[in-house]
Parts: structure tokens; sequence; C-alpha cells
């Protein structure tokens, strides 16, 4: 394995993308490329420790910290690469938002502790945000944690914690002020070792059969007070920061591409580009995502700029959740008498699997905080429309 150049910013865009391709080629193993699912940690282990052999780990990581300290531009090249190359979506709370926050809001020896284990794959994160009856309203979450001696000790349940399964670590919200006047005043952000006593992941299966989520209890949990991150109390300021590196993350133009992709696929196969009217609706969802693709590169530029991301990052998640969805049902539409099919399909020797982008799009204007939610901060903290 030849291993690409250190000084990316540095080259051609164009340069950057054929070196870039080359290496997904030669080294990505060939029966992962478009999977229909998230990856698990054991499936992509090999391919992680490889991207981290070579720095090609975290993209958005400051070069100083081991990241590659790519420009907008480039991380937009390495996204369609990706895509064009079938790369499946690993275990990556760790590089995307997790990491991301410590370097913002951590000390510098939670920086030395945590952050080289994410770049080695020695450490694999989940989200301890959602529980149940606590979703879009996540101020409401009722798991607590209280002091003890040196540690702080943790009772509750979170719920839809992707990848959960294959976890070591959680970053967690927890309640540590139950009489605070105000919800989000009396909660704070911690860091969990999943290896703790008290700790029970239960997988649940999603409308496609796959285990990409868990809800898990807390039954006296035990983490040091050293894995606080920020002030006590004030871990509502830390989660909202962290909701915007998730919201930058969901609202990637990476899945609709993959969507994309399929779509021009089947339509190449049934001739549908004769038709002026399906050639007219594709040329407007690829319109789109030419856009989405644009304003997720302002917000990347931001983040690099070590920008605080705003309520308008709300914007992002609703335009690529609802693209997502329009770009699946019409593969479906596409796929006409195929579209029932579970499973790959041979559309002229060509096998593709038109049914996986619909249901993973379903949930895409849920999760993250539903679309209707990021609808009401646009309106309220953005437009500054009147609420009554």
């Amino acid at each position: 394995m030849n291993a690409p150049r250190t000084d990316w910013n540095t080259a051609a865009d164009e340069d950057f993308r054929q070196e870039l391709r080359a290496f997904l080629a030669a080294e990505y193993p060939d029966e992962l490329r478009f999977l229909p699912r998230r990856l698990r940690w054991a499936e992509c282990r090999e391919w992680y420790l490889k991207l981290s052999r070579v720095g090609w780990i975290a993209p958005a990581w400051p070069v100083e910290h081991g990241g590659m300290g790519l420009s907008p531009a480039k991380q937009i090249i390495m996204l369609e690469e990706q895509e064009r190359a079938g790369i499946g979506r690993m275990p990556d709370q760790g590089l995307t938002q997790v990491g991301p926050t410590i370097l913002k809001f951590g000390s510098v020896e939670q920086q030395q502790q945590y952050l080289p284990p994410i770049l080695a794959g020695e450490h694999i994160w989940c989200q301890g945000y959602s529980e149940p009856n606590s979703g879009s309203d996540l101020a409401s979450l009722r798991t607590t944690a209280v002091l003890d001696g040196d540690d702080y000790v943790i009772n509750g349940s979170k719920i839809w914690t992707s990848m959960a399964m294959d976890a070591t670590h959680m970053y967690i919200l927890v309640r540590t002020d139950v009489h605070a006047a105000r919800a989000q005043t009396g909660i704070s952000f911690m860091l969990l070792d999943m290896q703790s006593p008290g700790i029970t992941v239960r997988p649940i299966r999603n409308i496609a059969g796959h285990e990409e989520f868990a809800q898990v209890f807390f039954d006296d949990v035990r983490t040091p007070t050293t894995a606080l991150v920020g002030e006590l109390n004030k871990g509502w300021t830390i989660a909202k920061g962290l909701l915007g590196f998730e919201r930058l993350g969901i609202g990637s133009p990476r899945r609709p591409q993959y969507a994309l992709t399929r779509l021009e696929k089947v339509a190449r196969s049934r001739g549908l580009f004769d038709d002026a009217a399906f050639t007219d609706r594709y040329t407007q969802l690829r319109l789109d995502l030419a856009d989405l693709g644009s304003l997720y590169g302002q917000y990347v530029d931001q983040v690099r700029r070590g920008e605080e991301l705003g309520p308008d990052v709300s914007i992002l998640k609703i335009w690529a959740m609802e693209l997502n969805q329009r770009l699946a049902e019409l593969l479906l539409e596409a796929a006409d008498e195929n579209a029932v099919l579970a499973g790959d399909v041979d559309f002229d020797g060509e096998l593709i699997d038109v049914l996986s982008p619909f249901y993973s799009s379903r949930p895409g204007t849920i999760y993250g905080g539903s679309n209707e939610i990021q609808r009401n901060i646009v309106a309220k903290r953005v437009l500054l429309l009147p609420q009554d």
C-alpha cells in the first residue's frame, strides 16, 4: 500500500480527487462496497485502522491533533468519491461528534486522554441523548448522575442509540440538578466507559431488518468526576454545540448522493432518460443536491474557522433529509415492478438494492431532531417570526 501525500490542501482539487479515487479503488474491500446498511465495527475495523495508519481518518480535525485539516472543498470531494466507490459508513461518532466537542469544550487532559484512542480505533463512541418520552424535547431527559465521592453514579435509560452494541464509550447527557428552575440548567455532559458495571445494551431492529440502534440501561453506573466535560449543570450549551456538529453530519450530501447514484443506474437500465418528464424531475433533484453540497461546504468552512454553528444549521438538516426522501421515492418509481423486491435486483446485469434507500430515508426527518422541530427553530431563532 502506498501512503497518500500529506499536503492535501496544497494539491489541486482534481489531483486530490484522482489520488483519493485511486486509493479507494485499490484499498477498500470489495465485499463492503454499496452495502444497504451501516457497517458493524468487526467488518470495518481493518479499514478504519488502514485509514488511521496513512493519516486519512479525520478529514475535518486540525492537523495538530492528528487530522487532515481539509478545506471545505476537499471535504466535499472526499464525500463524493466515497459515494462513488460505495464506501460504507463506519461507527464514526468519535470522529464526527465527540472528537470535535472535546476539541472545543474539553480540557487539555481530556484531549490528551480521549483524542488519540479515537484516531487509533481503540475507542468507538455512541451518543447518549434521546430517552423514552424525551426525544425532540431533549431538555426533559430524566437519566440522573449523582455525585458520590470521586464518581458520578448514573441511573436511567437512553434509546435510539446508534451502534451502541459496538461502542466502547458513550458521551451522555445526564440530569445533575433535579431542582433547577429551568430544565436546561440542570444538565451535564459526561464521558462514559461502556464496559462499566451496570450497563445493559438491547439492540433494536429497524424496518429493514438491521440492528443499527439500541436501548441502553444504566443501573448505578459509575464514571469519574474527571469525565465531566465543561462545567457542572452547563452541559446544555455543549449539547447544543454537538447537535450542531450532528446536524452538519446528518446534512452532508452523502446519503442523497448515494440514492442519486442508484437512481441514475436504474434510470439508464430502463431507458428513462428518454422520458422528458422523468428527466425534468431527475434534473431538479440533481440541482437540489448541488445546492445542498454548496450549503454544506459553507458550514464546513465555518467550523474550520473555529466559529460556532448557529441555529440556521437546522436548514441543512431539513434540506438534506427531505431531499433524500424525494430521491428514494423517485428511485422506487423508476424501478417500477421491481420496487417491491427486497435485496439486490438485476438491472441489465448490475445488482442494485432499490428498497434500502427508501427504508433508510424514512426516519431521517425524525432523528437528530425532527424536521418539525427544526422548522420551529428556524422560524423562532433565524427568521424571528412572532410566536403567537
